[in-house]
């Protein structure tokens, strides 16, 4: 009698090695989908294991799983941006769950969740219609597949976002992004910002930015220690050069100048409500040029080098995340946050295909708390997609349903509740 095909894979612990080189190759790999993440992971609460099922010494499926307690004497697991696995292979899907849940039961881990690296639409950034893709059946699989589907989170309260922005590089072009967007980069440009790429030795000066009251700079300098190791993660900050804010502001001022003359001269012979208008514009322009003279002199008599602006990137195969990034509000007149994404995708377009500018939210009225980061997120023209979501793979459901009821998953997982 022919083998079933589970009878002849197995579920195991994976090497380092053995994780790593699947996970390199996989259509679906992922940063939250590394050791280093897992390592990272490991200084905040979770131990972490590699599994996969595994036919002839080939891996067929592999993930990172993340354990954590919750309750009493129990755990539960989570696949970051997980599996790595042919989700259009349902045999082969129903066969890795059914291989975790008898794994990880004898772990005495109640359930696993997954939040998986899979596309289901894509957002047209003009109408804000999301155009599904192929991939809305693998939600109804893993259903299947004793999987519970959580409510689809609009804002951030899930553990990593639903709508991610990314940039193409090789279709990015600063002429085609949201003119309010170029306005501000150039404006960056035009105030000296300078993008400079720092050390790990620079975490506090990018910590002090974040003003992050639920993470220490430890935080930082775990995720910094973690994926170091590869050569996988850059810290930039932008500053302020002021001799060269200076020389700007003083160019700027003396063509506003010239241009302010010839109004007045307009004006002598000529009078209109418009160049009235036009005129007391341009006073206020040259009022601001003015102030940005005096703000630049001060800045070299005090000798100071201000930073302003800072992001931490992670670099996976051909994408590079913008994990995390920070401005000083103090600055915003100096539109910071624009300068530094701007000249993040400048830095990595030659060497890396896309650049994920991480997480917006779902809901793109004007009415909600999150619109301004829509707006600069979505102002460089990015693809926006939506993502499967969280499920929970159920592998102890009357524990689970325990949880839910005395309130515990809600402490754990409801950021609005913690």
């Amino acid at each position: 009698m022919p083998k079933k095909r589970d009878d002849t894979m197995d579920l195991k612990a994976l090497s380092i090695e053995e994780f790593t080189e699947f996970q390199k190759t996989h259509p679906l790999s992922n940063l939250y989908q590394t050791v280093n993440y897992g390592i990272f992971m490991a200084e905040n609460g979770y131990d972490y294991e590699l599994i996969g099922l595994v036919k002839d010494d080939v891996i067929l499926a592999a993930s990172l799983i993340l354990i954590k307690p919750i309750g009493i004497k129990c755990f539960y697991g989570y696949a970051p941006r997980g599996f790595l696995i042919d989700y259009q292979d349902e045999e082969l899907v129903h066969i890795f769950i059914e291989k975790l849940k008898k794994y990880y039961y004898e772990k005495n881990v109640i359930f696993i969740k997954i939040n998986p690296n899979i596309p289901v639409g894509e957002v047209n950034l003009n109408t804000y219609e999301i155009i599904p893709t192929d991939n809305y059946n693998i939600t109804n699989l893993l259903i299947r597949n004793h999987c519970q589907k959580l409510l689809d989170n609009l804002y951030f309260e899930a553990k990593l976002p639903r709508f991610n922005a990314i940039i193409d590089t090789q279709e990015f072009d600063i002429k085609n992004i949201d003119k309010n967007t170029r306005c501000k980069i150039k404006k960056g440009l035009r105030k000296g910002l300078k993008f400079e790429k720092a050390t790990k030795e620079n975490i506090n000066t990018f910590y002090t930015l974040t003003k992050d009251t639920s993470n220490g700079e430890y935080f930082y300098q775990d995720l910094f220690t973690a994926f170091e190791r590869d050569n996988n993660i850059d810290l930039f900050l932008v500053s302020i050069d002021y001799s060269e804010f200076l020389d700007n502001s003083q160019y700027m001022y003396q063509k506003e100048l010239e241009r302010n003359n010839k109004l007045n001269e307009k004006l002598a012979s000529f009078y209109s409500e418009r160049l009235i208008n036009t005129k007391m514009s341009s006073d206020k322009i040259l009022l601001s040029y003015k102030s940005d003279i005096m703000e630049a002199t001060k800045g070299i008599n005090d000798n100071r080098k201000v930073y302003i602006a800072g992001a931490i990137a992670i670099k996976n195969n051909d994408t590079v995340t913008i994990m995390y990034s920070a401005f000083n509000k103090d600055y915003k007149r100096f539109s910071p946050n624009y300068f530094l994404y701007y000249s993040l995708i400048k830095y990595y377009q030659n060497d890396y295909k896309y650049i994920d500018l991480n997480g917006v939210v779902g809901d793109f009225t004007h009415e909600n708390e999150y619109t301004g980061l829509n707006r600069f997120k979505l102002g460089f023209k990015p693809k926006l997609y939506e993502y499967i979501g969280e499920l929970d793979l159920l592998i102890e459901p009357k524990s689970y349903n325990i949880l839910l009821e005395n309130g515990i998953l809600a402490k754990e997982f409801n950021k609005k509740a913690n």
